[in-house]
């Protein structure tokens, strides 16, 4: 059989919706890596969000901060900052509309602006994540993989025209990632691929959210969540059961790459 690159995300996928890997995916993953497989977490969260997850799982491979960065045993072999000239327009442009900007290096969180912590407290424990402390001065002292800047809906038109540099990436109802334009999972995964000698084909994704999409449509095989929106689903070549039922292993036993 040849080789598989194997890519998933974390939350509403590799969690279920208690925020734990069901039994079934930890040893579907155990049965990959003893295949020769190449598995790889693939998430939005920064490196110090997504580390007790990485610990848990016993992955050494993981791309974090949606692409940003890349890590093959544990060695960081791909990294693409922020432009930090345009991050310092954003961040002016949110304060004048009195928006939170929250910026992200692999092991550090940093809140540059002090609006409304309610807001950003409730959008940052909705997948268990840290509330970010705030440091005015955390651009000057960090390099920055990733931000996030909280509004709701009503203005992505308007921070899009303003910042062609970034994209946002919607993953609550009022926050928004800040990624590079250029930058995606999709990107990194298939640039791993390349480098590992696994071709495109052979590359399969799992995913259920807005940040999924792009490594969804461009895998070799997709595998959307049960859990995931319609969206999401219709980027995919396979919809599995949900992150609640073994969608990861159903979908698996489906390709014959576990019993």
């Amino acid at each position: 059989m040849e080789r598989k690159l194997i890519a998933l995300d974390i939350d509403g996928t590799l969690l279920n919706s208690q925020r734990k890997p069901l039994e079934s995916t930890m040893k579907a993953l155990q049965a990959l890596r003893q295949a020769g497989h190449l598995v790889i977490i693939a998430t939005g969260r920064s490196r110090l969000l997504a580390g007790e997850v990485i610990h848990k799982l016993g992955c050494s491979n993981y791309i974090v901060c949606n692409g940003s960065a890349a890590f093959l045993d544990h060695e960081q072999i791909y990294k693409h900052l922020l432009d930090r000239e345009a991050l310092v327009r954003l961040i002016d442009f949110a304060k004048e509309r009195q928006k939170d900007v929250s910026l992200f290096g692999l092991d550090s969180i940093g809140r540059v602006t002090d609006f409304d912590v309610p807001l950003v407290a409730n959008a940052m424990d909705s997948f268990g994540g840290v509330m970010p402390q705030y440091e005015p001065e955390f651009l000057s002292r960090h390099e920055v993989y990733q931000g996030c800047v909280f509004f709701d809906s009503s203005m992505d038109e308007e921070f899009s025209n303003a910042f062609p540099e970034f994209r946002f990436v919607r993953w609550h109802k009022n926050s928004v990632d800040i990624i590079p334009r250029h930058g995606s999972k999709a990107e990194t995964i298939l640039a791993l691929a390349q480098k590992v000698g696994i071709a495109p084909e052979h590359v399969i994704t799992f995913g259920d959210g807005n940040n999924d999409v792009e490594m969804l449509r461009l895998a070799g095989t997709g595998i959307a969540m049960g859990n995931a929106a319609s969206h999401v689903q219709e980027a995919a070549n396979i919809v599995t059961d949900s992150n609640d039922q073994d969608g990861i292993y159903k979908a698996l036993r489906k390709l014959e790459l576990v019993h």
